[in-house]
């Protein structure tokens, strides 16, 4: 992890790093960081690209393509990206509402419905819900221990986000040589993580 441009710098405390794209006229570029190597674990890459962007005082992140020789953009590769680095005005972020993101897990395969509809979601994808106001949204992991939530967003609700996680078996702590077995939990994200993981999987249809 690098920060391998710093242009500017700006003192703010803000607490957030979130995804800008036609904002990005209004906002002062700092620097960009780039991400050299894959990993599974994209709560500890998003730790790292948030401290090196509050280190320059960043608020915004957008992806910064890498370009073939004939100027298309080149397919993203998770192993080496680079990222841009921006501070906005608060008041000056787009509003983000009526939409439910759920996110799969960096490395597995898991099924899952949402009002009784199923969904393949692929590693390191998400697909996002266009929400009706008021109407319920039932998503389950319908597996044995599987999770189910209701959601049932209210108009102009802000984007509410969500991972699935993938079967997980790991060994049991207490010394008695027994399992955890833990099969599709729905885990709530804070919005800088999951605007984060909105860049780099990729978006699946959801119709």
């Amino acid at each position: 992890m690098y920060l391998t441009k710093v242009e500017k710098t700006n003192d703010n405390s803000d607490k957030f790093l979130f995804k800008i794209k036609e904002e990005i006229k209004d906002a002062q570029y700092l620097g960009e960081v780039e991400v050299r190597g894959f990993s599974k674990d994209d709560a500890a890459v998003f730790s790292m690209i948030f401290k090196k962007a509050k280190e320059i005082g960043a608020n915004a992140i957008s992806l910064q393509p890498f370009n073939n020789v004939d100027g298309s953009h080149q397919t993203f590769n998770p192993s080496n990206y680079k990222l841009n680095l921006y501070y906005l005005p608060k008041e000056k972020f787009v509003s983000q509402t009526d939409h439910i993101f759920l996110f799969a897990s960096s490395d597995k395969d898991q099924k899952i419905s949402v009002n009784k509809k199923d969904y393949l979601l692929s590693p390191r994808s998400f697909f996002v819900i266009d929400v009706v106001p008021d109407e319920v949204y039932t998503i389950s992991t319908r597996k044995l221990l599987g999770s189910t939530i209701k959601i049932q967003p209210k108009a102009n609700e802000t984007n509410q986000y969500f991972q699935v996680s993938a079967l997980k078996v790991k060994s049991d702590n207490t010394g008695v040589g027994g399992l955890n077995l833990k099969s599709g939990d729905i885990i709530g994200l804070e919005k800088s993580f999951a605007e984060f993981l909105s860049l780099i999987y990729t978006k699946l249809d959801s119709k």
